[in-house]
């Protein structure tokens, strides 16, 4: 689990172009720099102790913790100031190739740039229906930002986003996928044959409002 996490987090810092993770005692830590997200700091153990030293030192707002447990096991780590994400799990999947036949009326465009790979779905107009991305680590290939548009959901979109990462992976002899899901993303995820490695909570330390 513990090697499974790592990978997950560098293929994140990957995709989303931050600094690399640095080991520390609880686990990893990410210099995100964005204003919603300044640091995220991931738990690798299940130490409470640590855990809680980590929280009652951290002062700077914007600031995640993300850890692969349940979130009852989180919540009496964090006090007043500190607010649950979206609850989230890590799911992986052994990669096989797959068929790709865009909707009447969408075309794939697919990029790669710095070791990730972008595709986008777009309407006849040129308007962007659905997203998604992949990041190459060499152990695995982490998918990352998968989205569908509101008027283009249910018309199988989000499968064709992941069936053409999947096959830029395979093209790239990576084997393993993961990524980290939402509770709406996990239902699709899991008729592609994903399944649930670990919960995925989080606590942000006195959020931006943008």
């Amino acid at each position: 689990m513990l090697e499974i996490a790592r990978t997950w987090v560098e293929g994140w810092t990957v995709s989303r172009r931050t600094p690399k993770p640095v080991d520390v005692p609880w686990g990893l830590r990410i210099a995100v720099g964005q204003p919603a997200q300044r640091v995220r700091h991931v738990l690798r153990d299940a130490d409470a102790e640590v855990a809680r030293g980590l929280v009652d030192s951290i002062t700077e707002p914007a600031t995640w913790v993300k850890a692969f447990l349940e979130p009852d096991v989180m919540e009496p780590w964090f006090g007043s100031g500190w607010h649950p994400t979206e609850p989230g799990f890590l799911m992986g999947v052994d990669l096989r190739p797959s068929a790709v036949r865009p909707p009447d009326g969408y075309t794939v465009i697919t990029e790669t740039a710095d070791a990730v790979t972008y595709v986008r779905v777009l309407t006849a107009g040129g308007e962007l229906a659905a997203r998604g991305q992949l990041a190459l680590t060499g152990a695995a290939g982490v998918f990352d930002q998968i989205s569908t548009e509101q008027a283009h959901q249910r018309l199988g979109l989000g499968t064709l986003v992941m069936d053409t990462l999947t096959n830029a992976a395979v093209d790239n002899e990576v084997e393993t996928g993961l990524l980290g899901a939402t509770l709406q993303g996990r239902a699709l995820y899991e008729t592609l044959d994903w399944k649930v490695i670990a919960p995925l909570t989080g606590y942000i330390h006195r959020p931006v409002a943008l």
